[in-house]
């Protein structure tokens, strides 16, 4: 927790308490479904917690705001995000059910109300959000399809609705075919740690 606290200080009293408990939940379903691999439990909180938090250092979203995790895996980025904006929407997804079951243990446990999951493939999803998120679920051109009718007209905050993703590496090749705005924004502007050195969020914009 000592990586959250230096780069988030201004913590409600309850968001400190949820997301100081997050690393002894995981581990008890972690050792009865794996979704974390020992390596990463090692290093939670920087590898999986503050990583899921970089989204918070792009945009604050506003109260009200409806988003999308698409291939969430164990909870991430949606669970760290969810205990930041508790007054935000969010609805996360995967097509693997073991992990689903995980999310939804671990957001009862914490008692997330603003958290709901489902065992679902991104395409099958009819709702309508203001933000997808996502965390290198796959190459941009191949995630944008799943996004599609996916995004509100309307739009209540600081970046029109659109995509916030997670990805490490050089993205030259992977994002020159992309026709929609996009900003890439550097995890090193944020966060000292080695980890980050190579790990970006990209924003695309879906909504004109």
């Amino acid at each position: 927790m000592e990586l959250i606290d230096k780069y988030f200080p201004d913590l409600s009293d309850e968001q400190h308490e949820k997301l100081a408990q997050l690393k002894a939940v995981y581990e008890h379903w972690n050792n009865q479904i794996n979704v974390i691999s020992r390596k990463d439990m090692d290093d939670f909180y920087e590898r999986h917690v503050l990583h899921s938090l970089a989204i918070a250092k792009v945009i604050n979203f506003r109260p009200g705001t409806k988003i999308l995790d698409i291939g969430t895996g164990g909870g991430f980025p949606g669970i760290p995000l969810a205990i930041l904006f508790p007054e935000c929407h969010f609805f996360l997804v995967d097509s693997i059910g073991k992990k689903i079951k995980v999310v939804k243990e671990v957001a009862a446990e914490l008692e997330l109300k603003n958290v709901r999951a489902a065992h679902e493939r991104a395409e099958n999803i009819k709702e309508k959000f203001d933000f997808v998120v996502s965390r290198a679920v796959t190459a941009m051109p191949r995630f944008l399809p799943w996004t599609n009718n996916k995004f509100l007209k309307e739009q209540n905050n600081s970046y029109p609705n659109g995509i916030f993703y997670l990805k490490g590496g050089d993205l030259t090749e992977e994002l020159k075919g992309i026709r929609q705005d996009m900003e890439i924004v550097d995890l090193t502007k944020f966060f000292d740690e080695a980890f980050f050195e190579t790990k970006k969020v990209v924003y695309v914009r879906m909504v004109r």
